[in-house]
């Protein structure tokens, strides 16, 4: 099945108080925009977990005073 890219129209059953809130938070005037920034952070927030759990994996955040002892 082929994937559209994209906007897409969904009719989708949200939080009416969660919405505005978001709204607020983002200081954004549509609920579409509040929505596509809000799924956006999700997506940053999964990237910054998958960055810092390679990083807990490296040389980069090793503690010297470990070595030393």
């Amino acid at each position: 099945m082929a994937t559209k890219k994209g906007s897409v129209r969904k009719n989708l059953r949200l939080s009416q108080a969660k919405i505005d809130r978001a709204k607020r938070i983002l200081g954004t005037k549509t609920e579409t925009e509040t929505i596509e920034q809000a799924l956006d952070l999700v997506a940053f927030r999964s990237e910054v977990v998958s960055g810092l759990e390679d990083l807990a994996g490296s040389q980069l955040l090793r503690d010297p005073d470990e070595e030393a002892a």
